[in-house]
């Protein structure tokens, strides 16, 4: 039965699993697309241009912002990140589900835009702060003025969560998965975004009124 896409927003303080639930998702049903952000941020080790981010300079990011290209942009940390409108637009409309990772500024930019109607947050918590820096340290990624500074940052982050539609506590990534593929099961069988279903309903009467002829 034909349906509108679904535009599915997960945001979480910095390491409290929301890439990972959202390869997990992707790896689950790879027909959920994933909306690649463009960033002005230098690219980490292993990150390929297209796949993780479109990496543009802090010029041709505003140019395109400036072009009304943007569904969504914010600077965190010193860097510009943002989501391509077309292609989220051009998929919804063909029935597909866009997963967005983005930060609560990201995520309040797509909700009040013109495809609100489509989007479905979630907002991913973790167990406790203390897990929260084990994570973030656990990386290996960043230097300790980073982690600092994403530390900082969780506290207002955290205090964004009742502006979402779910909130799933990460304390197992497994149970987190599980939680996260039933709410879009349940989402994807709401009757707003299915668009045959007044047309099959309307059959059934028919049905019944050649039946009750016969």
């Amino acid at each position: 039965m034909a349906r509108r896409g679904i535009l599915l927003i997960l945001s979480s303080p910095s390491g409290a699993g929301k890439s990972t639930l959202s390869k997990r998702l992707t790896t689950w049903d790879p027909t959920i697309g994933f909306s690649v952000s463009a960033t002005t941020r230098r690219p980490r080790p292993g990150e390929v241009e297209g796949r993780e981010y479109y990496f543009r300079t802090r010029e041709e990011f505003e140019a395109m912002v400036a072009a009304g290209e943007m569904l969504e942009h914010a600077e965190v940390f010193g860097n510009l990140y943002g989501s391509p409108r077309g292609p989220v637009e051009a998929a919804l409309s063909e029935g597909k589900d866009m997963l967005f990772d983005v930060d609560w500024q990201g995520g309040q930019q797509i909700r009040n835009s013109g495809l609100g109607e489509d989007v479905v947050s979630v907002f991913i918590l973790p167990p406790s702060i203390k897990e929260l820096e084990q994570r973030l340290r656990g990386r290996g990624q960043d230097p300790e003025e980073v982690i600092a500074g994403r530390m900082a940052r969780s506290l207002d982050e955290i205090s964004r969560w009742s502006e979402y539609d779910y909130v799933l506590i990460n304390r197992d990534i497994d149970a987190a998965e599980q939680e996260l593929r039933a709410i879009v099961t349940a989402e994807r069988l709401e009757r707003k975004r299915r668009r045959g279903l007044v047309g099959f309903v309307r059959g059934l009467n028919e049905e019944f009124a050649h039946r009750n002829k016969g």
